[in-house]
């Protein structure tokens, strides 16, 4: 006997274990996709004791997604389900008095999202609302007594005994929208005021405009809203911020008048002074721009710039108890921190940064502040941001991360030929063998004006767990390098975003981290769009995927959704022929083009349409280069349904080991 417990004690002493065997972490695959749940949208408790959020799950029987509400204490030591209802809830808030958390659902026959109330004394939810069509948006007025609704007109109800459909009759100027399809309909969307004892509705606004962004003043007095009330709203984006007293005919004052857009207003807690972000151009059409903090008098007067000179992106302005700061959102070259601005002049203090991305900022307890938070290796959770340190309130990713063994995630830096430095971002494989070449996936991200930060990326991570390096570059035309940076393709594509995206690969050769030989490229959207550059322009990649992509952009004019993008800025077809053939060189080049190339695309999209697809295989299957045309049913420009999501990942690892390996 003594001699098993000393033959045990040296195994222990040893760091042997006498358990069972903890199971090996496998690579990530796409079945996976049915256990990644996604969190949204966190509100502090008035009593600054819990959380609530919106936790959505995958039901892989019934192909689709469901969204319930949960909240979390704010120690993070209790984490309870409220909802479970299979028709989902969102938008989960509280009553300012604390007796209420209401939210979102279209529970009871489908009429539409409503309101419902669920009693914090506990009991289940009930439905306060009950409007035609359905409640877009909706928060509490100071004293809990009253909802302030977003509410889009409901469709004229068409008595005609014949069954089939009415011909569209469209008059507007742009006509197609992606997921509203054809734009026939003269429907608007207004706020409203909601007595909550009563269950009585007043107008708020009304006409032939479109209201949005609204949110109370401290006293409960006034709405500040966003609104486009040009000539014609279809042709250019120059939104503003209007106030208006919250009581049925009350009149409205304009705030701003910049030509650009004024959006996301937000009162100071002594309701004197708005923050806001407006775009750096008054440019019709501003793709290449970014949103900057900007101040302004409640009562009218000229605003302050804050954020101009840091020239980044801000987003999700929100003040602090004190009233002379304001918290936002940056992106800067692969991160997304948090940041404190003065509101007096603008004086920026980085509050939480790093390599990981931050999102959905909100108040939190005690002065502190409530965040989404991702990183490379772990998908988005609630943290609380105290003293510039995250904590972590939610742990949902825990059990869809317990068996994987997930990529790496390092930055690079790349020159392009003409001196350019460009940002990326590697991920390596789990268990990569230092010093060995790998097969080279360049996964392209779409906007163009966007930017890959480190942050949980499910496509790279699920590309790199094929065995494939994957790389993530930030080109020209991204954002989070500033305007300049973006705006340097305007007018100009497939130029010098492809002699990044080609000189970043070049690096990675060079480095000794990609094989040459085992090159392949993929992108959706405007990523899928490069992906047709870039295979028409070199013969070095030996397989692609291009997702929601175009090859021959005339064939577009007219015809997606871009059209104050095409006019202002390339120029109309009549005028500009020349510079649409040369951006259109994928298609009219298409002799070139001799790599195998799986294209796809959902057949619903009105943003990128599935024509730009379809004419890329024809080309390809007409000249003898391998290629397939996969069309999803029923989706839009982003795809959905969970199995389509999944097939698309099978799909894409099947195509590159086939060509890669």
């Amino acid at each position: 006997m003594l001699k098993l417990s000393l033959l045990l004690l040296a195994f222990v002493g040893a760091g042997v274990s006498i358990n069972a065997q903890t199971p090996a972490k496998r690579p990530i695959r796409p079945a996976d996709l049915y256990r990644l749940p996604s969190l949204s949208d966190p509100q502090l408790s008035p009593d600054g004791k819990w959380v609530s959020y919106t936790l959505s799950t995958i039901d892989s029987v019934k192909d689709s997604r469901n969204a319930d509400i949960w909240m979390v204490s704010w120690d993070g030591s209790q984490d309870i389900q409220l909802t479970s209802s299979p028709d989902g809830e969102s938008r989960a808030r509280w009553s300012p008095d604390g007796r209420w958390l209401s939210f979102l659902s279209s529970r009871q026959e489908g009429k539409g999202a409503q309101v419902w109330l669920m009693d914090r004394r506990g009991g289940e939810g009930k439905r306060l609302t009950e409007i035609k069509g359905g409640v877009n948006d909706y928060s509490w007025s100071p004293d809990s007594k009253k909802l302030l609704l977003t509410v889009t007109d409901a469709e004229p109800e068409d008595s005609s005994k014949i069954k089939t459909t009415k011909p569209y009759v469209i008059d507007r100027y742009q006509y197609k929208e992606d997921v509203e399809g054809y734009r026939y309909k003269k429907i608007h969307t207004h706020l409203y005021i909601f007595d909550v004892a009563a269950k009585k509705m007043d107008t708020l606004t009304r006409g032939s405009y479109d209201e949005g962004g609204a949110t109370w003043s401290p006293d409960g007095s006034a709405v500040a809203f966003v609104s486009n009330r040009t000539a014609d709203p279809d042709r250019n984006e120059n939104s503003d911020i209007y106030v208006i007293e919250a009581r049925p005919g009350a009149g409205m004052r304009q705030l701003t008048d910049w030509k650009g857009s004024d959006t996301g207003p937000r009162w100071s807690p002594d309701g004197k002074t708005i923050a806001y972000t407006r775009s750096v151009s008054a440019e019709d059409y501003h793709m290449y721009d970014e949103p900057v903090l900007c101040v302004m008098p409640a009562a009218g007067g000229a605003p302050k710039l804050l954020s101009q000179a840091l020239d980044r992106p801000v987003y999700s302005p929100r003040w602090a108890k004190d009233g002379q700061t304001i918290y936002g959102l940056v992106a800067d070259d692969r991160e997304e921190y948090v940041a404190a601005f003065a509101s007096v002049d603008g004086k920026m203090t980085k509050v939480a940064g790093g390599q990981r991305t931050f999102t959905t900022l909100e108040p939190g307890a005690d002065g502190n502040w409530l965040a989404m938070m991702s990183e490379p290796q772990c998908p988005g959770e609630i943290y609380s941001i105290e003293g510039g340190a995250p904590r972590r309130l939610t742990r949902h990713m825990e059990a869809f991360l317990a068996p994987l063994a997930l990529a790496t995630a390092e930055g690079f830096q790349s020159k392009s030929p003409d001196g350019t430095m460009v940002s990326g971002i590697l991920y390596r494989p789990a268990g990569a063998v230092a010093g060995t070449k790998l097969p080279l996936i360049l996964f392209i991200h779409g906007g163009p004006v966007g930017q890959d930060a480190f942050d949980f990326d499910l496509s790279r991570q699920m590309l790199a767990g094929g065995g494939f390096a994957v790389a993530a570059v930030n080109y020209r035309g991204s954002n989070g390098r500033g305007v300049a940076y973006s705006k340097i393709i305007s007018g100009d594509w497939g130029n010098k975003e492809v002699v990044d995206l080609h000189g970043a690969v070049d690096w990675l050769v060079k480095q000794g981290i990609a094989d040459a030989d085992h090159l392949g490229v993929a992108g959706w959207s405007y990523g899928g769009i490069l992906t047709d550059y870039l295979i028409a322009s070199d013969t070095r990649f030996k397989a692609a995927s291009s997702g929601a992509g175009t090859g021959f952009t005339l064939s577009l004019y007219g015809v997606d959704q871009y059209i104050n993008q095409y006019n202002n800025e390339i120029g109309t077809p009549w005028t500009s022929i020349d510079r649409y053939l040369k951006i259109s060189y994928p298609l009219l080049k298409a002799d070139r083009i001799k790599t195998p190339a799986l294209f796809m695309s959902g057949e619903k999209d009105f943003n990128v349409p599935t024509a730009g697809s379809e004419q890329m295989y024809q080309a390809l299957r007409t000249l003898g280069v391998p290629t397939e045309l996969i069309i999803y049913p029923g989706q839009f420009h982003g795809i959905t349904m969970p199995s389509y999501q999944r097939d698309r990942f099978d799909r894409w690892l099947a195509w590159f080991r086939k060509y890669l390996k």
